[in-house]
């Protein structure tokens, strides 16, 4: 059943005038992934829609954030609702230590090749390593785990992008020891087999990690990051990605918390964010979720509310267009599910 975001609806969440003014995104579904959640926490989801239509939905799960327990869990939704999750991948190292595994990431290259999971096993987010597993029946069965190559860690949060000459970008980053966080581009050119690492800016004073990847016409690419500075910061590429200018704020606030966009095949954009700033702590901004629109990449404005808590966290927004136009989007629901939603566009 529709349940289109009217302007009154908007109103009644105390939605800014920008979202007012703007033609609004329907929201034609909305669920819970693990209706019988298998853990205590889950966090960091992903998804994609495989080769036979289906889509698939990972975030990894376990008692709470860091604990050893913590594994990589995929479950698909179809119209009968979500199927029974499975755990696909966890930080076993041997048989007698066990890491936490992090952040998943679906992706499927175009073409007749595997599909990825890329999840990252360690202790915590700087000392952490980039595995990677593939599929070649949707996500049905997984190969074994693989560890990424010394100074690759795979995308940190959200999806690769394939270029039209077959290029992947993968969109990455790092939390240093010392306290600062750094975005880089990992590119391969043989379909995820060998990866180069491409730097971005790697002396600016912004502190930036969970980039996701634009595509503008004529080559250009544009990233968008989490930042400690309060707003998405983002850098341009004009050759298709191999190098890349100054990070800078955009218009759109941030807390500190991750968000994720994706190019349209309308040329457009979308991006979905917390609307608020840095409190004092890490969760603190994290009630709040939108999603924002934009032709350019430059002038943003609210298309809807998907969130309008006050205490809770709804966070770590996963984005994606299917074949039929649709628009899908996870995001971790107070730590204790992963919520799905469908967005079509205006008419």
């Amino acid at each position: 059943m529709q349940q289109p975001i009217l302007l009154a609806a908007a109103l009644l969440l105390g939605a800014p005038a920008c979202l007012r003014a703007q033609p609004t995104w329907a929201k034609v579904k909305e669920e819970m992934v693990f209706p019988q959640p298998p853990f205590r926490q889950c966090h960091a989801s992903t998804l994609v829609q495989a080769a036979d239509g289906h889509l698939l939905v990972a975030c990894f799960g376990g008692a709470n954030e860091g604990a050893p327990d913590v594994g990589i869990w995929l479950t698909s939704l179809g119209s009968k609702g979500p199927a029974a999750p499975r755990q696909v991948a966890t930080g076993a190292v041997g048989d007698t230590l066990r890491y936490p595994a992090w952040n998943p990431v679906l992706f499927r290259p175009r073409g007749a090749g595997p599909l990825f999971l890329f999840y990252k096993v360690g202790p915590n987010p700087r000392e952490w390593w980039g595995m990677v597993k593939t599929s070649a029946d949707n996500g049905a069965t997984w190969s074994g785990p693989r560890r990424l190559p010394p100074g690759v860690l795979g995308p940190i949060k959200n999806k690769p992008v394939q270029l039209a000459n077959g290029t992947i970008l993968s969109p990455s980053s790092r939390e240093e020891a010392s306290g600062r966080w750094r975005v880089h581009l990992e590119k391969s050119m043989d379909q995820g087999q060998t990866w180069q690492v491409i730097p971005v800016d790697p002396g600016s004073a912004l502190d930036v990690i969970q980039p996701s990847i634009l595509v503008h016409p004529g080559g250009r690419l544009q990233l968008l990051c989490r930042s400690k500075q309060g707003a998405v910061v983002q850098a341009w590429s004009e050759d298709g990605g191999n190098t890349w200018g100054k990070l800078s704020k955009t218009t759109l606030l941030n807390p500190n918390s991750g968000t994720d966009a994706v190019t349209l095949r309308n040329g457009s954009f979308l991006i979905v964010y917390n609307p608020d700033v840095p409190g004092k702590d890490w969760f603190n901004g994290r009630s709040k979720l939108r999603v924002a629109a934009s032709a350019d990449g430059v002038a943003w404005h609210d298309v809807a509310v998907l969130e309008n808590g006050t205490t809770e966290e709804f966070s770590y927004p996963a984005i994606i267009q299917t074949t039929d136009g649709l628009v899908h989007i996870t995001y971790t629901y107070d730590r204790k599910n992963i919520k799905h939603v469908v967005l079509r566009a205006p008419k």
